[in-house]
């Protein structure tokens, strides 16, 4: 069977030709490509001859411009496999990463998963690494947080937090000054936003989901 062709994309020199040796010696793999800046890397990548690319976050420092050749790298051939390698771990530049199309993010530090997440992608069973799965189910949550929060309006948040604090529709009506009909048509409208039963029910998850 043919070796998996690798393209590497890595700024520092000393690295970059201690991975190149190390996936060299991994009879399954290959690298048959490399670059250390952005214009290099485009002017010799060619995804016909590629089967994964190894591509570094910060070509040169601070710039994240290994996630914009990422991008261009797509664009060149769409079922483009990258995996981005970074000594970073903002949430951020992970989620922004996997934005760009990478199929996984690996830490420097844990450069012996690198054949392995090479060989995962290569046969489309690519693995998360775990610090990019936790920054991603983050993101997930913060994202249907912000959903949450644009789903409810102030008025209805804020009788969901008079419930959650225990009261009743009359206490409610005497501290929100509005009448008990407008009270029920609220309730009604976030018992179908929430998809729950009861207006106790919905407070508890409106408290879950920090929307007041």
């Amino acid at each position: 069977m043919d070796p998996i062709r690798v393209f590497l994309v890595e700024d520092d020199p000393v690295w970059r030709k201690g991975l190149v040796d190390y996936l060299n010696n991994k009879p399954d793999l290959t690298v048959i490509g490399e670059a250390g800046t952005k214009e290099e890397a485009l002017e010799r990548f060619t995804p016909a001859d590629t089967d994964v690319v190894l591509m570094d976050i910060n070509l040169t420092e601070n710039n994240l411009d290994g996630i914009e050749t990422a991008i261009a790298f797509i664009q060149l051939q769409p079922e483009c496999k990258i995996i981005m390698l970074t000594s970073l771990t903002d949430e951020q530049v992970i989620v922004e990463s996997f934005s760009a199309g990478a199929v996984n993010y690996i830490s420097k530090s844990s450069f012996k998963e690198i054949p392995d997440a090479i060989r995962a992608a290569h046969a489309k069973q690519s693995a998360i690494h775990p610090t990019a799965a936790a920054a991603l189910r983050s993101e997930f949550l913060r994202l249907k947080n912000d959903e949450y929060q644009k789903l409810l309006s102030p008025a209805e948040k804020d009788i969901l937090q008079l419930i959650h604090q225990g009261q009743t529709q009359t206490q409610i009506e005497q501290s929100l000054h509005i009448t008990k009909r407008t009270i029920k048509n609220h309730i009604n409208r976030i018992l179908k936003k929430m998809g729950v039963k009861t207006s106790k029910e919905a407070a508890a998850k409106a408290s879950q989901r920090k929307l007041f």
